[in-house]
């Protein structure tokens, strides 16, 4: 656990000491911001009464694209730029395992998109200053929406791991999870006998329940389990290229 951190440490040095996550900090919060103003003007002007129907589900339905736009751009570097600058030969020749190196990463990555949700979270806490109301459906967004960024970090952490380009890596992250993302598009086609085998892998069917401000025990189950396949790929590529002696 220790290496572990000293990884993430060194990592989020790297990250927070050049203009990448700044970057993105700064694009996630002003689209978040964005489309917060334009749901509460919808929501002023045709929503009605019932804010967390007519205004949190579009907030977080929104925020997650955002998340879907920005997250493989932090992910694709991790693994990737280590091997182009030659880095990730030396970490190997330090007393660090595959697992330190990963969560090590991992952690570091999660940091950043929750310092990106803290900046999502001035709109509504603006919002509540001049206007309270229920803060439960909020919660149940952004747990839905720490999920969702978990299985997209762990993808993307998978596919820094097999790529040799970021680019590529980044490239692969969006293609797997739009596959997963609208998997569900063709369960008519299948018929009922395995729709629901589709239904059970997208993404964005898990999530709209906390976008509506229902915390489903399943749906949480099912973003851990999908996040910890992603790092149990990410694992195994890392370790055969070890294995292999490809950096």
């Amino acid at each position: 656990m220790t290496k572990a951190l000293a990884i993430a440490r060194r990592e989020l040095d790297v990250l927070f000491g050049g203009p990448l996550a700044w970057t993105l900090i700064g694009a996630f919060t002003f689209l978040t911001g964005y489309f917060f103003y334009s749901d509460v003007t919808f929501y002023v002007l045709f929503g009605g009464g019932n804010m967390p129907v007519g205004l949190w589900r579009y907030v977080f339905l929104h925020d997650r694209l955002v998340a879907l736009l920005v997250v493989p751009l932090i992910t694709m570097r991790l693994v990737a730029e280590e091997r182009r600058l030659g880095t990730l030969e030396l970490l190997w020749s330090l007393p660090v395992g595959d697992r330190d190196v990963l969560f090590g990463k991992l952690a570091a990555a999660v940091v950043v998109y929750l310092v990106m949700l803290a900046g999502s979270a001035i709109g509504p806490a603006v919002l509540w200053a001049l206007h309270p109301y229920p803060v439960g459906p909020l919660v149940a967004g952004y747990v839905g929406l720490v999920l969702l960024g978990l299985a997209f970090i762990a993808c993307g952490l998978a596919a820094s791991c097999i790529g040799d380009n970021q680019v590529v890596s980044a490239m692969l992250t969006y293609g797997v999870l739009a596959f997963l993302w609208f998997v569900s598009a063709n369960e008519a086609a299948l018929g009922q006998e395995f729709g629901w085998i589709l239904l059970g892998l997208s993404l964005f069917d898990r999530f709209y329940g906390f976008a509506q401000g229902v915390i489903d025990l399943r749906d949480v189950v099912f973003f851990l389990a999908i996040s910890t396949l992603f790092l149990f790929l990410a694992l195994r590529a890392l370790g055969a290229r070890a294995w292999r002696g490809v950096v």
